[in-house]
């Protein structure tokens, strides 16, 4: 079942179980999947791949604000928030641990034979292709510079 199918059942199941919180998350993917959709040059249906970074940027946009709405005092703003992200990351695939990653930076590393910064682009091109959707770009900056130096 595609992920577009799978949040139209979220969103019955929410609806019925009048979940708030749920409801909205899934409204608003679903509202970015019509977006993409509707975009110049994009075709009738969304890949899997697509759909997937959808929902990795609705999740991001979420920890951003309640990472905001935390410094600044906000809990009660952040708590939402945070229940969203949880509702949207059970649509992706499992994040892999730091040391999971590392260890694909390290062997991108060796593979390219990459030397210092200036190499990083190519590292974080090829990791990032290869853990798509399974780790956050953040994390994978963080690492692959840690390594690099």
């Amino acid at each position: 079942m595609s992920l577009q199918k799978q949040i139209m059942e979220e969103m019955k199941v929410a609806m019925k179980s009048k979940d708030t919180v749920a409801l909205q998350a899934l409204r608003a993917v679903k509202s970015a999947f019509l977006l993409a959709k509707t975009e110049t040059g994009a075709g009738d249906d969304l890949t899997e791949d697509q759909e997937m970074k959808i929902i990795q940027k609705q999740v991001k946009q979420r920890k951003d604000s309640a990472a905001i709405f935390i410094a600044q005092g906000r809990k009660d703003l952040a708590d939402p928030e945070l229940q969203e992200v949880a509702i949207l990351e059970k649509f992706l695939p499992e994040a892999l641990s730091e040391e999971a990653i590392e260890k694909v930076v390290l062997a991108t590393i060796a593979k390219v034979g990459a030397e210092g910064m200036k190499d990083m682009g190519k590292v974080m091109g090829m990791v990032s292709q290869q853990l798509a959707g399974q780790a956050d770009g953040k994390t994978i900056s963080g690492i692959v510079r840690k390594n690099l130096v």
